[in-house]
């Protein structure tokens, strides 16, 4: 196995141990969102309840809150747009580099 390959497999594993070790370390652990968390946070600061600055324009548009499969399905597709658009950019840089070569060797190709 060469060096690339075991480097590659150790970080792989560490991944998968930070993205485990928390559901076995904190089993009764609540793993709420930032949202909850800041909103609690200011109550416990001012002594009352949170009131927002402003109501998402979404929602006024709607009369109400969107369905969790809606904001899911948002969320993937945010994620799959901001995925698509590093993988093109290490494709292009990949590329660039395999085919385009560096602008040294272009300068001495044509002397």
């Amino acid at each position: 196995m060469t060096r690339n390959k075991k480097i590659l497999l150790a970080s792989l594993a560490a991944v998968v141990i930070l993205v485990l070790s928390p559901l076995f370390i904190r089993k009764d652990a609540d793993f709420g969102g930032s949202d909850d968390a800041g909103s609690t946070k200011v109550e416990e600061i001012l002594g009352e309840s949170y009131e927002p600055w402003f109501t998402p324009v979404v929602e006024q548009f709607l009369g109400g809150e969107l369905p969790g499969e809606v904001e899911s399905l948002f969320f993937c597709l945010q994620t799959g747009l901001g995925v698509g658009v590093v993988a093109y950019g290490f494709g292009y840089l990949t590329a660039r580099k395999k085919y385009g070569g560096s602008s040294v060797e272009k300068k001495e190709d044509q002397a």
